[in-house]
C-alpha cells in the first residue's frame, strides 16, 4: 500500500512539473498552438494534422516573432521558426549548437550510414572537404552535361513526342513521373556510373534499383511523421510490418552499390598505367572516391546520400515549375521568349546571369513549393534565438521553408502571388557570394545556408535549366484537370498529390538538343 501511495505521489509530481514546464513554455513564446499540461497541443495538432503545413504558416504569420514552440505529448519539444535572424543564427552565428542531432540520425541511419547527410561534426567535415573538391571538378560537370543531353535525346525528348503524336486523347502524361524518371536516370549515371534505364520505354516498370530507393524513402519519411518514435523503432526491433519491408529494400541498395564497387575495383585492377594516363579513367563519383583510397563502406554511404539528395529534388521543384506556367501563361511567353531568343549563353554554367528569366521562374517555384518543406537541428546546449525564443537542450529546431516563402514580412504583401518581379528587380552585381539571384539564404534557405549549403546547388540549376528548356521549346503541356489546384505533400522530398497529368502538344519545329544546351548555359 505504501508503494502505491509513493508512486501516486511520483506521478502527482510530475504531472506539477509538467504543467509548470508547458505555463512557462507558453510565456516564453506569446504565441503557437493552444497548449494545455501533460498533452500540450495534441489536441490541436490531431485536428489540423491533414494540412500541417498551412497550419504551421499561418501560426507563424500571427506570431510577432515569426516563431512558434510546438509542445505535444509523446514528442521532444520544437521550435518552429521562419525569421531570417534565426536562420542564420542556427546554420552559421552558432552553427555548432545546432547539429542534425541523434533523433535525425536514427531515422535516416539504417540507409544512409555515415553519409555526409547522416553525421555531425568531423566526420561531416572530412566528407564536405572531399565532396566539394569532387563537385568543382570539370570532369565532374562535363559528366553531368553529357549524360543530361544523352537522356534528354534518347528518352525525354522521344517520350514526349509520342504522347504529342497521340493526341488529346491517348496522349496524357504524369510529368511527375517522367521527370522523376529522367532525374534517377541522371542521377545513377552520374553518381555510380551505370545506367538504371528507367525511362527506358522498353521498361514500363521502374527497375528493381529504384523501386527499392521509392519504397525506403517513403518508409523513412513515415518514420519521420510518426506522432511516436518508440512505435516505429518497436516493430524495427521485432523485424515486422513496414519496418521489415524497410529492411529488405535496403539491403537491395546496399548490395547493388556494393557490387558496383568490387566490379569497378576490378576493373581499375585490370587496368594498364597507360590506359589510365590516356584518359580511360571513369569521372562517376564512385570511380573517383575509390581512387581516393576510401573503405567500400564509406563509398557507398556517400553515393547513396549523393543519389537520395538528387533523386527528386529537382523533379519535384521542375513539377511544381511547368505547373505554374500552365496557369501563368503570359509568364511561359516570357521565359519561352528568352530561352529561344539563347541571350546569355556565354555566361557560366548556372550562373545567376545566366537566362536570368528562367532563372527567376525557378527561384519564385521553389520559393513557394521547396523541395524540402522543412528542415531541423537539434540544439546540443540551451540558448536563446536572436527573437528571445527560448532553447532548452535536446530541442527539435526546424526552420521552415514552406511557411518563409508565404511571410508577408519577408516577401511583402503579394507573397502569395506568383511573381517574377521580385527576382528581376534585384540588382545582379554585389550578391553575397551564397545568395541566390541576389537574396539572402538566410532570408531563402530552399539550398540550406552556411557551412551546410547544399555543394549541388549549381549543379541542379543547371539540370533544371536544361530540363526547362529541353522541353518549353518543343512542347505545350495541358493540364487533363485545368482547374485543379494539386496538394502539395511534404516527404523527404516534396511530391504533387496525384502528379501532373497533362497532354502535349508540339510547337512545331525540331530544336536540336544542343541548342538547349547553350540556353542552360554549359560552357564548354
Amino acid at each position: 500500500m505504501i508503494c502505491f501511495y509513493m508512486l501516486w505521489l511520483a506521478a502527482c509530481c510530475l504531472l506539477l512539473l509538467y504543467s509548470v514546464r508547458f505555463s512557462w513554455s507558453g510565456c516564453s513564446h506569446g504565441s503557437g498552438p493552444r497548449s494545455y499540461p501533460v498533452i500540450g497541443c495534441l489536441v490541436a495538432f490531431y485536428q489540423n494534422r491533414w494540412r500541417l503545413l498551412d497550419w504551421y504558416t499561418e501560426l507563424l504569420a500571427a506570431s510577432p516573432t515569426q516563431t512558434i514552440v510546438v509542445d505535444r505529448l509523446g514528442a521532444r519539444r520544437t521550435v518552429v521558426t521562419a525569421n531570417p535572424a534565426n536562420v542564420e543564427h542556427i546554420l552559421k552565428s552558432n552553427f555548432g549548437n545546432y547539429p542534425k542531432g541523434k533523433p535525425f540520425t536514427d531515422i535516416l541511419g539504417d540507409l544512409l550510414g555515415t553519409g555526409i547527410f547522416n553525421v555531425d561534426g568531423e566526420l561531416w567535415y572530412a566528407q564536405r572537404k572531399l565532396v566539394s573538391h569532387e563537385f568543382s571538378a570539370r570532369a565532374l560537370r562535363d559528366l553531368e552535361f553529357a549524360v543530361l543531353e544523352d537522356e534528354a535525346r534518347e528518352r525525354l525528348v522521344p517520350a514526349l513526342s509520342l504522347a504529342a503524336a497521340r493526341g488529346d486523347a491517348g496522349g496524357v502524361v504524369d510529368m511527375q513521373d517522367l521527370l522523376r524518371r529522367f532525374s534517377f536516370d541522371v542521377i545513377c549515371r552520374v553518381s555510380l556510373g551505370v545506367d538504371p534505364g528507367c525511362l527506358d520505354p522498353a521498361l514500363p516498370e521502374a527497375p528493381r534499383l529504384a523501386a527499392a530507393f521509392d519504397a525506403a524513402a517513403g518508409i523513412i519519411a513515415r518514420r519521420g511523421a510518426a506522432p511516436v518514435a518508440a512505435v516505429w523503432k518497436a516493430k524495427r526491433a521485432l523485424d515486422v510490418g513496414s519496418e521489415r519491408r524497410l529492411r529488405e529494400e535496403i539491403r537491395v541498395i546496399h548490395e547493388a552499390v556494393m557490387d558496383l564497387i568490387h566490379i569497378r575495383k576490378k576493373e581499375r585492377g585490370l587496368q594498364q598505367p597507360q590506359e589510365v594516363n590516356a584518359g580511360g579513367r571513369r569521372s562517376d563519383l564512385l570511380s573517383r572516391m575509390i581512387e581516393c583510397g576510401y573503405p567500400d563502406e564509406a563509398i557507398r554511404d556517400m553515393v547513396i546520400s549523393f543519389i537520395m539528395a538528387g533523386r527528386d529534388t529537382t523533379s519535384s521543384a521542375l513539377t511544381w515549375f511547368f505547373w505554374l506556367l500552365t496557369r501563368h501563361r503570359d509568364v511561359e511567353r516570357e521565359v519561352l521568349r528568352e530561352i529561344t531568343g539563347g541571350t546569355g549563353a556565354s555566361h557560366a554554367a548556372g550562373g545567376q546571369g545566366k537566362m536570368r528569366v528562367l532563372h527567376a521562374a525557378l527561384c519564385e517555384t521553389m520559393r513557394l513549393y521547396p523541395p524540402v518543406a522543412w528542415d531541423s537541428k537539434h540544439a546540443a546546449a540551451g540558448d536563446v534565438l536572436p527573437d528571445g525564443t527560448r532553447v532548452e537542450r535536446g530541442d527539435r529546431v526546424t526552420y521552415f521553408q514552406y511557411g518563409m516563402g508565404r511571410m508577408e514580412s519577408i516577401w511583402g504583401a503579394d507573397a502569395a502571388d506568383f511573381s517574377l518581379q521580385r527576382w528581376l528587380s534585384l540588382p545582379e552585381d554585389n550578391a553575397p557570394p551564397a545568395a541566390v539571384a541576389g537574396v539572402s539564404p538566410f532570408k531563402y534557405p530552399v539550398f540550406q545556408a552556411g557551412p551546410r549549403t547544399c555543394l549541388g546547388k549549381e549543379m541542379a540549376f543547371v539540370q533544371m535549366k536544361f530540363v526547362a528548356s529541353t522541353v518549353l521549346r518543343r512542347f505545350e503541356l495541358v493540364p487533363v484537370e485545368e482547374g485543379r489546384v494539386p496538394v502539395f505533400l511534404p516527404l523527404m522530398t516534396a511530391h504533387m498529390a496525384g502528379g501532373l497529368n497533362v497532354t502535349v502538344r508540339s510547337r512545331g519545329g525540331e530544336p536540336t538538343i544542343a541548342t538547349a544546351a547553350a540556353a542552360s548555359g554549359n560552357s564548354n
